[in-house]
């Protein structure tokens, strides 16, 4: 289970998530099972502890 750390940083994984960067350049979170868009990044920056899509 991933946690936060209070540093500014995630201890482990978000395991069933994963995030892909759009054609406007914002990042979007996606369920790795269903593929169902979750929610978008509005501050800039990635979401932390999930893996990046290519």
């Amino acid at each position: 289970m991933a946690k936060n750390s209070g540093r500014g940083s995630r201890t482990g994984a978000v395991k069933g998530r994963s995030q892909v960067r759009t054609s406007s350049g914002t990042w979007v979170k996606r369920n790795a099972s269903t593929g169902r868009f979750l929610d978008a990044k509005k501050s800039g920056g990635s979401f932390k502890g999930i893996r990046k899509e290519s």
